[in-house]
């Protein structure tokens, strides 16, 4: 690993200004789960790090009736898993966060973190963009605030500018009777990343399904809104044979990646299983499709 100088900016302007100064050869750190491997493994090599830590801004999570969940980007995965304000209003999220990673990891790294570095077989960015979250920039110029699909470009690519640092990830209150899962598919029990992950968040009323919001990871260059499953379940009553229809529109609406983890087709039959499994969860239907939570 190469030398580097460590920078500790106590508010965004300041951190702002040094990015701007320093152009490429610098990164930020929050957590440094992912980065510090990077450059253990010469994938990287800055000569300045800055870290976000002393940046209050970037602190706490906070509910208000109005504007929903707010998580500083400096939240560890564990604390909002363990948080009483994301456990109650946005439980799928939690849920979610309790099972990133490793332990290790989810002590360490940060949503934050997580959503800048753009892994796509990470747990955050599927279900965030199920739960319709968006994610608070910030530098010298003020605030811009985008959805999670706007933030989320390509492969490994965010929105962000140069100068600029993630702040806070918003989620918007839960409608009366909405309910989330989050499931995923692991190759091996002790693997941590998922080949394939599904999201889903909807308005119950019994059966029937309303304002459904479906998102897939880990199988796809960057989380995906799959919009044509959520029209299907729109007014529908769930049964086991609208779980498969579903699940094979989800299916058939990705774009696979294929790499040395799965063929482009066998990730296309895990997505398949994990939706089918995840809308029978949601809906209360019993269906084993053998694939780990």
């Amino acid at each position: 690993m190469r030398e580097f100088d460590w920078l500790e900016p106590a508010s965004v302007e300041e951190a702002s200004r040094m990015l701007a100064d320093l152009g490429d050869e610098v990164r930020v750190i929050a957590g440094g789960t992912a980065l510090m491997l990077g450059m253990r493994q010469r994938m990287l090599a800055p000569t300045h790090l800055i870290s976000v830590a002393r940046i209050e801004r970037l602190r706490g999570i906070a509910f208000d009736a109005q504007q929903g969940l707010r998580i500083g980007a400096l939240a560890r995965h564990a604390d909002v898993a363990r948080s009483p304000l994301v456990q109650q209003h946005a439980p799928v999220l939690a849920s979610m966060a309790a099972r990133v990673a490793n332990p290790q990891v989810r002590n360490q790294g940060t949503i934050g973190g997580n959503l800048c570095y753009a892994d796509p077989s990470t747990d955050p960015p599927g279900c965030l963009m199920a739960l319709d979250a968006q994610v608070v920039l910030g530098s010298v110029r003020g605030e811009r605030v985008l959805s999670i699909e706007e933030f989320l470009v390509d492969y490994y690519v965010t929105a962000l500018e140069p100068d600029e640092i993630v702040l806070e990830i918003r989620v918007p209150p839960l409608a009366a009777g909405t309910e989330g899962v989050y499931s995923r598919f692991l190759r091996t029990a002790a693997e941590h990343r998922p080949l394939a992950s599904v999201a889903l968040v909807a308005r119950r009323e019994g059966a029937l399904c309303r304002e459904a919001r479906i998102a897939v990871g880990a199988s796809t260059p960057i989380p995906t809104r799959l919009r044509r499953a959520e029209a299907f379940l729109e007014g529908r009553s769930i049964t086991p044979e609208v779980a498969a229809e579903v699940a094979d529109i989800v299916a058939q609406d990705i774009t696979p990646v294929e790499d040395l983890r799965g063929s482009a087709e066998f990730r296309r039959d895990m997505v398949r299983a994990v939706a089918r499994r995840t809308v029978a969860e949601l809906f209360g239907l019993s269906i084993d499709e053998g694939v780990a939570a």
